[in-house]
């Protein structure tokens, strides 16, 4: 049962984004020698250029996207699906970010598609890097929403992040075995459509499809993330959303990955790090200014 707490906090969420009555069906995809996952595919417009969707840390696909599904698939297709141990992604035995960016080519081939643009919020933006770093030839852009770059600079972030990698390093196998049994508790499909002012336990539901052992090891590997070395030699077009309320993402590492990488192009949300769901109605227009600047130099 819900607290009245979070039952408060839940009915200010549903005030705050657009209440719709569902989010397009998708399905269970194989992916060969990695696992299986949860892909929905709007096909959009003929011919429309593909983005990939790529969540953030502890969301799901739709619970981080829904707000924006219906603008986007108005001018392209739309694919997004759960990340590794996210809601209904691949369940292995660890978790990397190196994965997760070969995850993006292998839905790639599964779909049929040659390339894509990778479209990131926060972890997603990580990934999306990642998958641009190792496979230059399927990533075609980038949009990248709340990213950093890099976690450890300043002495308390390698403090925090060299602690927790060490604790989540130190629980690994029983993260992994609690996350098994997580998993296997869930229905195979998640909810798309809820009735009139049911959002906000649909968000719940979506929220609770990820275990919290899995946060606990994705937090202990993404804190090992620094492109630093690499930024510089991204050349495919790139847009950087930042958002410039965000305490989780400092503001100034968003900026200079922006700097950093050529010819990126910056778009800005008065917004912090959930801004692309309860600031949907400053995010979402923003995100399809930046995807439209990543199109047009395709």
């Amino acid at each position: 049962m819900t607290n009245p707490r979070s039952a408060a906090a839940l009915r200010r969420f549903a005030r705050r984004v657009p209440d719709i009555a569902e989010v397009p069906g998708g399905r269970l995809i194989d992916l060969p020698g990695r696992g299986r996952t949860y892909v929905v595919d709007i096909p959009g417009p003929e011919g429309a250029p593909a983005l990939v969707l790529l969540h953030g840390t502890a969301c799901t696909a739709y619970l981080n996207w829904f707000p924006s599904l219906a603008a986007l698939a108005e001018r392209y297709r739309v694919i997004l699906f759960d990340q590794r141990w996210h809601g209904r992604g691949i369940r292995s035995e660890r978790f990397s970010v190196d994965d997760c960016a070969d995850d993006v080519v292998a839905v790639l081939d599964v779909l049929g598609l040659d390339k894509a643009v990778c479209v990131g919020f926060s972890l997603g933006g990580v990934v999306s890097l990642a998958a641009a770093h190792r496979h230059p030839d399927r990533v075609s852009g980038l949009v990248l929403c709340a990213t950093p770059y890099r976690f450890q600079e300043k002495w308390r972030e390698r403090a925090f992040h060299q602690a927790f990698g060490a604790f989540a390093a130190a629980v690994g196998p029983y993260s992994f075995r609690r996350i098994e049994e997580f998993a296997g508790r869930l229905p195979e499909l998640p909810d798309i459509a809820w009735a009139p002012g049911g959002l906000d336990r649909w968000a719940l539901t979506e929220l609770r499809s990820t275990s919290g052992w899995a946060i606990t090891q994705v937090i202990g590997e993404v804190g090992r993330f620094d492109a630093t070395d690499w930024l510089s030699s991204l050349n495919m077009p790139t847009a950087v959303v930042i958002t410039t309320r965000d305490r989780a993402i400092p503001v100034y590492r968003q900026l200079e990955m922006a700097t950093a990488i050529p010819g990126a192009t910056i778009h800005l949300v008065k917004g912090g790090h959930a801004a692309c769901v309860l600031e949907a109605d400053q995010f979402v227009p923003v995100l399809v200014e930046a995807c439209g600047a990543v199109a047009a130099r395709l």
